[in-house]
């Protein structure tokens, strides 16, 4: 039932992936809410969202062009180190008591700036721990499936943690929980993918071989364009979870921490769903269904009040987004050839967290001057519009994606 579990370096990989992704979600819940505490305003955590996520806009392209020209594999073990340093760096300036809100948003930029090539590079490296491409679907759907079960554990860790100890220490478990995927990643052997010649002065023709490959495929370029448009109007919601947590009756950092656990468990089933789904390959109306749900369960955000009912709402959100993302990826990554793969997931990589940081800002400010609530209303209905002009298109993504498994 779960093929890709086959694959021994598969399986070595999640391993050491679950333990430091529960850190990972610790860490972002701390941060956000140390944001919140200190400045109590929700366009600063439209800030922070935007610090952490505007150095994929701004490099997003060229890492997608290093990682088809490096080994991915030392490159991670790199990205993955400096992310430890990060969240090392972040606990000793907060237990030393003189962290400040400038020195937040740098590290945030700086994580920003490592998961540019981190994050495409795993996406990327992934095709490497999967022999057999018939189970690449499933390995991503599993992955899925691994990231959204930490963000039950990790937010709910957070929560308790922060209100036991404080933000501090979510950042040093953070830190030690990378130790875990670094071990994997020194225990996989992998065949070597043969490298591409890097030339400096052809980098922006690299880009542009990407940009061909990404959009001379209607398919591919109508699944990114789309993702653009729900993580710049939709997505952004998650960073202002603590200005709703605050507001509810008895509100704090354990509400957030709930609130975040509801999200990640809504995000579960979805992935479970595409990790044991049967039948054809329609992902392309399942990618306009999820974001339709999204779309109409943001507009029901707006109207709530109570922890109970936001807990169901934030939990088909999830549900919905993962519905979107992942099957967005398992269409580009079973549609793009294998010498490109980096730089058109580095397209998709753009589109996710690239407009993203923009969204953020327009939230903020939106929130600061027509509350929280109206902006939830308001982008909630332009994502549920968006999304049924995309499930038009959906017959026809569909049978391209057949085509080409056919062919294959």
């Amino acid at each position: 039932m779960l093929p890709a579990l086959k694959h021994r370096n598969y399986k070595v990989y999640l391993s050491g992936q679950f333990v430091s992704l529960i850190g990972t979600w610790m860490q972002q819940i701390a941060m956000s809410w140390m944001v919140y505490r200190l400045t109590g305003s929700a366009f600063w955590l439209g800030i922070s969202g935007f610090a952490s996520q505007i150095p994929m806009f701004l490099f997003g392209l060229f890492a997608g062009v290093i990682v088809d020209h490096v080994d991915r594999h030392k490159l991670l073990i790199w990205t993955q180190s400096l992310s430890a340093l990060q969240a090392f760096t972040l606990a000793a300036l907060t237990f030393s008591g003189k962290i400040t809100l400038t020195q937040l948003i740098i590290l945030n930029f700086t994580l920003g700036i490592i998961n540019c090539f981190d994050i495409t590079g795993r996406q990327s490296f992934v095709i490497q721990l999967i022999k057999d491409k018939k189970d690449l679907p499933n390995a991503i759907a599993i992955n899925s499936s691994i990231v959204n079960m930490t963000r039950l554990i990790g937010p709910a860790i957070a929560g308790a943690t922060i209100a036991a100890l404080g933000e501090g220490m979510c950042f040093l478990l953070n830190g030690i929980s990378y130790i875990a995927v670094l071990f994997a990643l020194f225990s996989i052997k992998v065949d070597k993918v043969k490298k591409l010649k890097f030339n400096i002065h052809k980098i922006f023709e690299n880009i542009n071989i990407g940009y061909r490959s990404t959009f001379d495929n209607p398919s591919i370029s109508a699944a990114i364009l789309f993702v653009a448009f729900t993580c710049f109007f939709g997505t952004p919601y998650i960073n202002f979870m603590p200005a709703l947590a605050a507001k509810l009756p008895n509100g704090g950092a354990h509400t957030f921490g709930w609130i975040s656990t509801s999200t990640g468990l809504g995000s579960l089933v979805g992935a479970l769903y595409l990790a044991y789904r049967k039948g054809p390959p329609d992902l392309a109306a399942i990618i306009g269904f999820g974001a339709l749900v999204m779309g109409f369960f943001l507009i029901l955000l707006s109207q709530v009040h109570t922890l109970g009912l936001v807990l169901c709402v934030v939990f088909m959100i999830g549900l919905g987004m993962m519905l979107q993302l992942s099957s967005t990826n398992t269409v580009i990554q079973t549609l793009v050839d294998d010498d490109k793969r980096g730089r058109v997931m580095s397209f998709l990589t753009l589109a996710l967290f690239g407009t993203a940081p923009f969204g953020s800002l327009l939230m903020g400010s939106m929130a600061e001057h027509i509350t929280l609530e109206k902006t939830f209303l308001i982008n909630g209905i332009i994502c549920f519009i968006g999304s049924l002009f995309f499930i038009k298109r959906a017959a026809k993504i569909n049978t391209h994606i057949i085509a080409y498994v056919q062919l294959s």
